[in-house]
């Protein structure tokens, strides 16, 4: 079944959050594109809404709006997935060729990235609180032995 790392961010506060969906809870992701909304509903965050960003698959490769299928080799000049050779100089003519993922979310992809577009009641980023742990029995410290 579907197992994905979902990167959620917040463009309000450059705040990010990463959760984990396994089987039922990763169903509502399954055929999405980059782009699409998606309610939190399905996955414990409910009254949130979101849009996808994009994400990766098994390998690494990025997600690319506009690509079909699972994965291709195209001749990039920008854009996601792209670096290129001399970083920090101007580039208008020069392309590589890089393997992509393409939009659509698939059982293959291991991560999903994903925007807030409408706020819930409980806040994503607020660390939860753990529970005391029991205070352990100190130990008289050891007295050193003088020869």
């Amino acid at each position: 079944m579907a197992e994905f790392k979902l990167t959620i961010s917040d463009p309000k506060t450059s705040k990010t959050v990463q959760r984990e969906v396994k089987e039922d809870s990763a169903k509502p992701f399954l055929g999405l594109k980059i782009g699409d909304a998606v309610k939190g509903d399905g996955f414990d965050l409910s009254g949130y809404e979101f849009v996808v960003t994009g994400g990766s698959d098994h390998c690494g490769f990025p997600m690319r709006k506009g690509i079909q299928g699972a994965r291709k080799r195209i001749t990039a000049a920008g854009g996601t997935g792209f670096r290129g050779k001399n970083r920090g100089k101007v580039q208008s003519d020069v392309y590589i060729k890089k393997t992509v993922c393409g939009e659509a979310i698939h059982d293959k992809i291991s991560q999903i990235n994903l925007k807030i577009t409408k706020q819930g009641k409980d806040s994503l980023f607020e660390e939860k609180k753990e529970a005391p742990a029991e205070e352990k029995a100190e130990e008289a410290p050891k007295e050193e032995k003088k020869e």
